[in-house]
């Protein structure tokens, strides 16, 4: 089996090749490079994901595939929510703010609606999988 850090890698590689562009699996997907500050390491920390626009606004999931515990990178964020997003051939410094349940609710929902795969983390645990808007620093 792959590691999760050598399967990231070479996402993130493709992605910065093409443009944010990236092919098998998440071919057409919007997809985002999202830099975290370690919560206890304090180094920087590099995860690809799928975003939502919306309303010109933008959000990532810490889905972790339906995952009973977060994503290392949400516990980031948390601790340190300065951010630096890579979307396409632009990189930008962010804060990053999970949402209040019920607007959660809604954005979770559209991107159910839009991508199945959420649903099916939704369904696979019992934890309420954080929504995180990204809102670009002035």
């Amino acid at each position: 089996m792959t590691d999760v850090n050598d399967w990231n890698a070479q996402i993130i590689t493709e992605f910065r090749a093409n443009e944010g562009k990236l092919g098998g699996q998440f071919e057409g997907a919007p997809m985002l490079l999202l830099h975290t500050t370690g919560a206890k390491s304090g180094q920087q920390r590099v995860n690809p994901m799928m975003y939502l626009e919306l309303d010109g606004r933008r959000f990532v999931f810490a889905s972790k595939a339906g995952a009973d515990t977060n994503p290392d990178w949400y516990h980031n964020l948390v601790a340190n929510p300065a951010v630096t997003v890579e979307v396409g051939a632009e990189t930008y410094e962010a804060t990053a703010a999970a949402l209040p349940k019920d607007e959660r609710d809604r954005i979770y929902a559209e991107q159910s609606s839009r991508y199945a795969g959420f649903a099916e983390y939704a369904a696979k645990t019992s934890r309420v999988i954080p929504v995180v808007e990204l809102t670009r620093a002035n």
